[in-house]
């Protein structure tokens, strides 16, 4: 697998499809890795494009270069990421599609690099306005869980003790009984093993409500980030109907949030990971967003 070096990352990811074609950035999600694409990437190369497909921070085998540097896990590094590789394989302008974390990252290069990036399609996770994390509802605070978990001390070294089976659980919960095969948790676990994994974790989650070190390289994106609250990049949502940790109200009325185009996809009797649980009805749909 390719890897090359950013100034901050080891950044391993496949690169396939027409070498000529129309770029698509494909970002996975937590705790997930670059199968989950397994599926929507070949169909996306034989539509024509090209896609690039990560191991984001922390995760596979993407390391960082230097054990000084904090393990910031907040959506701006995430798509400060995509960035540095994009300028390391010599790509302009760019699609990006991205599930969870990897969803956060595409709203976020959309609104800190609009001149980069031409449209985007996210999955299972809603656009958050100046990037701000207000508390929930009392309903979405009780499947959001974990998160809280993570914020006691107890509970993040309870996530260092044991990354599968924390992840584990968000399989068995996030969607409905038997929606994944045993292999397929088992080769993607393998991707939380990384020695960074927990700490990225961790920072991704614990930042949001409670101080915790960063990266202070990504304190200026952080900034403009709060002074955007509207996108205008064309973008596919597409969300899972039975989605047990961001359910349909999630998404709704976040059109409010867009002045270009917006189209909101939700997919019956599917969870929270759509690009494993219906990854051909994914697929078209991608195909025929970039293609419009």
């Amino acid at each position: 697998m390719p890897a090359i070096k950013t100034a901050v990352l080891d950044i391993s990811f496949l690169d396939e499809g027409p070498r000529q074609g129309p770029v698509v950035f494909l970002l996975h999600g937590w705790p997930d890795d670059i199968r989950t694409w397994a599926v929507v990437g070949p169909l996306l190369n034989t539509a024509g494009f090209r896609t690039i497909i990560p191991y984001l921070r922390g995760f596979g085998l993407t390391r960082f270069l230097s054990k000084d540097t904090a393990r910031d896990g907040r959506g701006v590094a995430l798509a400060q990421d995509v960035i540095d590789l994009a300028d390391a394989l010599g790509v302009g302008n760019f699609f990006v599609a991205g599930h969870d974390w990897g969803a956060r990252a595409a709203y976020l290069l959309a609104a800190l690099f609009p001149s980069r990036v031409d449209k985007i399609a996210t999955m299972s996770l809603a656009f958050q306005p100046r990037g701000e994390f207000p508390i929930p509802s009392f309903p979405q605070a009780r499947l959001f869980w974990y998160q809280w978990f993570m914020c006691t001390d107890g509970g993040a070294a309870a996530v260092r003790r044991d990354p599968v089976g924390f992840s584990r659980i968000q399989w068995d919960t996030w969607s409905p009984e038997g929606w994944y095969d045993e292999e397929d948790f088992l080769e993607t676990a393998a991707s939380f093993m990384n020695p960074d994994w927990a700490s990225v974790t961790l920072s991704g989650y614990r930042s949001r409500f409670v101080p915790e070190p960063a990266d202070h390289r990504y304190d200026e994106l952080q900034h403009r980030m709060s002074g955007i609250a509207q996108l205008k990049t064309p973008t596919l949502t597409i969300s899972g109907g039975a989605d047990r940790c961001d359910p349909p109200a999630s998404f709704e009325e976040m059109d409010h949030s867009f002045t270009g185009r917006y189209e909101l996809m939700t997919l019956e009797y599917v969870g929270h990971f759509p690009t494993r649980e219906a990854p051909e009805t994914v697929g078209r749909a991608l195909v025929k967003h970039f293609r419009r």
